[in-house]
């Protein structure tokens, strides 16, 4: 058996990171990103840590763990989630060689990292490694981290997946152009290199065999990527839903009946409390027995990754429909531009717009379900 992670980190502390991000979520919203200080904070509470492999002092979290965690700190700002779950992307890093991965972690396993991926550019090979010249769009986090991926296209695998450049910050240029209906806080710009020679031990093939053997590094990687983005539109929706239950007291401006004596708004939060509660049930559920194998040193199946994806787009538009039907359920008031409905509405529109979480991935998921080829890169 393989070595086991740790548990989540003392409530009290985390207790601080979510009264926080109350504190200062408009201020991220306002700004576009959050800001490094706050980022320290969720290094100090273990979150970039959570997926630094153990050899390296990391701390390995179990993903339902992690999951969570991020659920709640969604619940109080979607961006501030968004941006804490890429506590999670150390995973996709295991790809590098362990001499590569022994000088990142040299000053410790607190490592934010942060990336734009696409458009996948292409590379010209140099001796040890490659030139690097591009741009690439939503670096989620961006201005926070410590190291920055590009895509490149040079020594694909044989599943033709590019590989991932990683610099430092001194080398990538931030285009600030993150101007959107909701996650404002993300802070997803795009990032511009000119001619940055990357050696080629600082690549790897995002997905990729891991050369690090614990038991986060085999759980599939680009699922969990999917399920880390996905559970902050839970954490939205729960605050969403909340909200409109809380209300349920408040007048009618008419001088009608008050909103928990009405049959259409009881049934209303009654639907959307039983859909929310199915999604993350199933999410979670997945989460626990794909891990349970991974833990116990089974690699995952394509079966197995394939449901994580499933559960990952489920809850994603579950999630928004649910939000959806809050701010309906808000009636006029959800219209003021202090209504919190107004940021979660924006906010949990986003979450199933990623490439990770769109409705199409529903086909992968039902080619695998009837034992038939799924589409290239799936699951």
């Amino acid at each position: 058996m393989l070595d086991s992670p740790r548990t989540p980190p003392e409530e009290s502390a985390f207790q601080s990171v979510l009264d926080l991000v109350a504190e200062r979520r408009e201020e991220f919203d306002s700004a576009r990103y959050v800001p490094r200080d706050v980022i320290a904070e969720f290094k100090r509470a273990g979150l970039y840590r959570a997926s630094a492999p153990r050899r390296f002092g990391g701390e390995p979290m179990p993903p339902a763990d992690f999951l969570r965690l991020i659920e709640r700190i969604s619940a109080v700002d979607g961006s501030a989630g968004w941006v804490a779950s890429f506590g999670s992307a150390l995973t996709y890093l295991a790809a590098l060689p362990l001499e590569t991965q022994a000088e990142l972690y040299a000053e410790g396993p607190d490592v934010a990292f942060a990336g734009g991926l696409f458009p996948v550019q292409p590379a010209e090979s140099v001796p040890g490694g490659y030139r690097v010249t591009g741009r690439w769009k939503f670096a989620s986090g961006c201005k926070g981290a410590d190291v920055l991926g590009v895509g490149i296209k040079a020594g694909e695998d044989a599943a033709g997946r590019p590989r991932t450049a990683v610099l430092s910050p001194a080398q990538v240029e931030i285009a600030e152009n993150w101007e959107v209906v909701g996650l404002r806080g993300t802070g997803s710009h795009d990032l511009v290199v000119d001619g940055a020679v990357v050696p080629e031990e600082w690549t790897f093939v995002r997905g990729g065999e891991p050369t690090v053997d614990e038991p986060l590094f085999h759980y599939p990687v680009v699922p969990y990527a999917a399920q880390v983005l996905a559970v902050v539109g839970l954490g939205v929706a729960r605050a969403a839903l909340d909200h409109v239950i809380a209300e349920g007291g408040r007048a009618s401006y008419t001088g009608g009946p008050v909103a928990a004596d009405r049959a259409a708004y009881r049934i209303g939060v009654g639907r959307a409390e039983a859909r929310l509660r199915s999604a993350r049930a199933f999410f979670y559920e997945t989460t626990e027995e794909v891990w349970e194998s991974v833990a116990a040193g089974t690699p995952a199946t394509q079966q197995q990754a394939s449901m994580l994806r499933l559960a990952a787009v489920h809850l994603a538009g579950q999630s928004f429909d649910v939000v959806r039907a809050a701010y309906q359920l808000g009636g006029i008031r959800a219209i003021a531009d202090g209504s919190p409905l107004q940021r979660h509405l924006r906010d949990a529109s986003v979450v199933p717009q990623h490439a990770f979480l769109q409705e199409g991935l529903y086909d992968g998921a039902g080619a695998v379900l009837m034992g038939v080829q799924p589409f290239p890169g799936y699951p």
